[in-house]
């Protein structure tokens, strides 16, 4: 090898060359040039096997290309390198370096400048290749691509810096291979790294950081295989497939992607193991077209669309994978995709953990599901199955089959739903087997109008409302069930309804069974507390002393007064008004009931004498603090209209929110709807009324409860009374909450708090009820601990009374049973003593 020096006139002794090109043009294949340091402007073309060095190593030597669109470098032959030598392109758009077909160079600690890297290899690969290997250098600058290799070529990267391109950082086309490690590329407005036609990439130990666009971009049929591969913000997706491209990824990481984390297109097939996808930009996983994903061990973090997406006919598998937080869908599944779940965990999604819908398929097995609105919704009749798995504090339903769903449930377990644990729609296909549903917030399972599900081997415990709810007309199978602790009847079956029950084991619950008319359950070798159970006989109740009416059923009212089937007794307009001034207090409250009875009795007077009668509101708010009587006033104010004749029975059904505000979609309209037929002729007393108008309700089911009350109340304005109550502060915002409400509730009656000496009557008229006297001395000071008994929002007035009273009764009770033989004086006397705060003032 021979040694060929370049320098400056005047330098580098004798046989030194002035320019580059005539060292290389006297160079030998396998000669040496090296050259001093300086900025040499030239167009050097190396057309055989010659090494150019700088003399004083890296950035030392400046070669610029001369004015126009030549590259400074033009590499024509084989074996060619360059050794710590900087090229400075003309034109940021054309090439720095060009490296022909059939020719290799080897750069080594270099730097290009103002223009690309552009390597071409044969379009025949059986004509060769081209050779490339870039190690320890940097790439800036550039437009268009920063390292562009075409044809066949096979390039190597090693420790190389790709930055600041106004286009893509690294594309690779046609049948181009690039190996490349430790890859640090970035500020490109482009993609990272683009492969188009039937290129190979396989990449390591890389970061691409800050693209305009996709970090990896892989188009028609290339292929990519990338580990230890860091994606920090790109500005649209991480990793994009498209066309019939593959890629495998292993221990990748993609952060903050403008729009998907890893999106797959067409035909494409993407393999990812061990890696992690957060904060997305739209979903952490987009399948699309005939694609297929295949996930492994990887983590979906804080995407701003549902964290995994598979639509068309796409394929996505998933396995020991875990998707945490997410603006929508854990899974999301839709036209007629195949999704497959196996020991994967999604949590605290703000939407469904598992959501398919449309056409599209779910097979979702040994998975965990905490803290999505809902768990899993199935609402594709194709066939979804979930196998052993557990969802856990949904804060709506458990699992969720919508209208025309099917789906199997194999071993699931659901609890702590903050609704019901699972619901089967209208026109849905479930088949329940094995599992447990516990500790929800609504009814164990929910089955809706027409559905008849098959439910078998199920565990319900302490669900706050039914343990199976099977609404008006709705049907199927119950097969070896345990309910036990629910608040409402275990069982409750509307009208027109016929399950079959089967061995059907109720413990502890509220009720056993609960029946609309018309239900028509079938019960074979059921048992309640250990006692059978059949259909017509009263069931026994499960906790002593319980009262004889069992609590209503899951979306049923309360119902005070009278029977459903009963009227309530005829009584005299004048006897109802004597008990409603007998009550303690109240004087605004009595004084404005009052004047409506003689509006009425006018108005009835003149519907009489056949004239017609003025437009008059019975509707009415009652404002006014807890325990102030408002609940006792309603009941008197039906048994007037009753007694006038406004109304048919004057009964009262009082209800609240839980009774007209459904659990899911579709819900509420038929349970508002079923609280006002009940009413029917009498008094629908709301309590909490302003509950139904939450503050930032937005899509809160509240709302379209009172626009089914507005509807109702229309349609029925002759034949119903609705009242509304609540705090005075809360019920402005109710009525204000609907236009319809301000036209329909034209009156409010205040309830004043109670004062001292109210509440002292009322524990006076306790006392008479139950046979106990106050003396003088305790009436007193009893006076004054209600003055000085604090009014805050614990305070119940009318309720606080009462509980003194029997705070009182208890403190006796204690004090006499230490007397040896009490007198029947001291047996009824309420003293001081008795009182649970000093009689002294404090």
């Amino acid at each position: 090898m021979t040694r060929h020096t370049v320098a400056p006139k005047g330098q580098g002794g004798k046989g030194a060359f002035h320019r580059i090109a005539d060292a290389v043009r006297a160079a030998a294949p396998g000669d040496l040039v090296v050259i001093a340091p300086g900025t040499w402007t030239e167009a050097v073309v190396l057309d055989r096997a010659v090494v150019l060095a700088a003399e004083h190593g890296r950035g030392s030597v400046v070669l610029a290309a001369p004015a126009g669109d030549r590259p400074a470098v033009t590499v024509d032959g084989p074996d060619c390198a360059l050794h710590g030598v900087t090229v400075w392109g003309s034109d940021e758009g054309a090439p720095a370096v060009a490296v022909q077909p059939g020719a290799g160079l080897v750069m080594e600690d270099c730097a290009v400048e103002g223009g690309r890297i552009q390597v071409r290899g044969p379009d025949d690969e059986e004509a060769g290749t081209t050779a490339v290997m870039l190690r320890r250098c940097r790439l800036e600058g550039a437009r268009l691509a920063g390292l562009y290799l075409a044809g066949g070529v096979r390039a190597q990267v090693e420790d190389t810096t790709v930055t600041g391109v106004d286009g893509t950082g690294v594309v690779l086309s046609g049948s181009a291979r690039l190996d490349a490690v430790r890859l640090r590329l970035g500020r490109t407005t482009g993609s990272g790294i683009r492969l188009r036609g039937h290129a190979r990439l396989r990449l390591a130990d890389s970061t691409l950081t800050g693209t305009g666009r996709a970090g990896l971009l892989l188009e028609d049929g290339s292929e990519a295989t990338a580990g230890e591969l860091r994606i920090e913000s790109p500005g649209a997706a991480g990793v994009h497939l498209t066309g019939s491209a593959r890629a495998e990824l292993t221990d990748c990481r993609i952060r903050g992607a403008a729009s998907v984390g890893l999106a797959v297109q067409d035909k494409a097939q993407l393999k990812a193991t061990g890696c992690a996808v957060a904060d997305a930009g739209a979903n952490g996983v987009l399948i699309s077209g005939v694609a297929t994903v295949r996930l492994a061990d990887c983590r979906i973090d804080g995407s701003a669309f549902s964290a995994v997406h598979a639509s068309g006919t796409a394929t996505g598998h998933l396995a020991d994978c875990l998707v945490r937080g997410g603006a929508e869908h854990g899974v999301h599944a839709a036209g007629e995709a195949r999704v497959e779940l196996a020991d994967c965990g999604i949590r605290d999604v703000a939407m469904t953990g598992v959501a398919v819908v449309e056409q599209a398929t779910a097979t979702v097995t040994g998975c965990r599901i905490d803290g999505a609105a809902t768990g899993i919704g199935v609402g594709s009749a194709t066939g979804t199955r979930v196998e052993r798995t557990t969802v856990t504090g949904t804060r709506e339903i458990g699992v969720q089959i919508a209208s025309g769903g099917t789906a199997v449930l194999a071993g699931i377990r659901i609890t702590g739903a903050g609704a019901a644990g699972v619901v089967v729609d209208k026109g849905a296909d479930a088949t329940v087997e094995g599992g447990s549903v516990e500790d929800c917030g609504g009814s164990g399972v929910v089955v809706w109008t027409g559905a008849r599900p098959s439910v078998t081997d199920l565990r319900i415990s302490g669900p706050a409302k039914n343990g199976v709810f099977l609404a008006d007309g709705a049907g199927g199978t119950f097969t070896s069930l345990d309910v036990t602790g629910s608040g409402f009847p275990a069982l409750h079956v509307g009208a027109s309804a016929d399950p079959l029950f089967r061995q059907v084991r109720t413990r502890d619950c509220a009720e056993a069974l609960g029946t609309d008319e018309g239900a028509a359950p079938r019960l074979e070798d059921c048992t309640a507390d250990g006692v059978p159970l059949t259909f017509g006989a009263p069931a026994p109740s499960a906790r002593p002393g319980s009262p004889a009416t069992p609590p209503a059923a899951s979306g049923e009212p309360r119902t005070a007064g009278a029977g459903d089937d009963q009227d309530v007794p005829e009584e005299h307009l004048e006897d109802l008004l004597g008990e409603l001034h007998a009550l303690v207090g109240l004087d605004r409250v009595k004084h404005d009931v009052g004047s409506l009875v003689k509006l009425m009795q006018t108005v009835r007077r003149r519907e009489e004498a056949g004239l017609p009668a003025p437009p008059l509101s019975r509707h009415l708010v009652f404002a006014g603090n807890p325990g102030t009587g408002k609940t006792t006033v309603a009941r008197l104010y039906g048994r007037l209209l009753k007694a006038l004749g406004l109304l048919r029975r004057g009964h009262l059904v009082e209800v609240d929110r839980t009774a007209l505000v459904g659990e899911y979609v579709g819900h509420t309209g038929p349970k508002t709807t079923a609280a006002f037929n009940r009413a029917l002729g009498g008094v629908l007393f709301i309590d909490e009324a302003y509950s139904l108008a939450p503050l930032g309700a937005g899509n809160d089911f509240g709302t379209e409860a009172v626009a089914t009350l507005v509807k109702l109340m229309e349609d029925h304005r002759d034949d119903v009374v609705v009242i509304a109550a609540g705090y005075p502060g809360d019920m402005d915002r109710f009525i204000s909450s609907n236009p319809g409400l301000s036209s329909r509730f034209g009156r409010t009656l205040l309830f004043e708090d109670y004062d001292a000496a109210e509440l002292v009557s009322i524990v006076e008229h306790q006392a008479e009820e139950h046979q106990y006297e106050l003396t003088p001395a305790a009436r007193a000071e009893l006076a004054l601990l209600f003055e000085r008994l604090p009014r805050g929002e614990g305070f119940g007035n009318g309720r606080s009374a009462r509980q003194m009273f029997q705070e009182m009764t208890e403190r006796q009770a204690q004090r006499v049973a230490e007397l040896s033989a009490p007198t029947p004086e001291e047996l009824i006397s309420l003293e001081t003593q008795d009182l649970p705060v000093p009689a002294t003032p404090s």
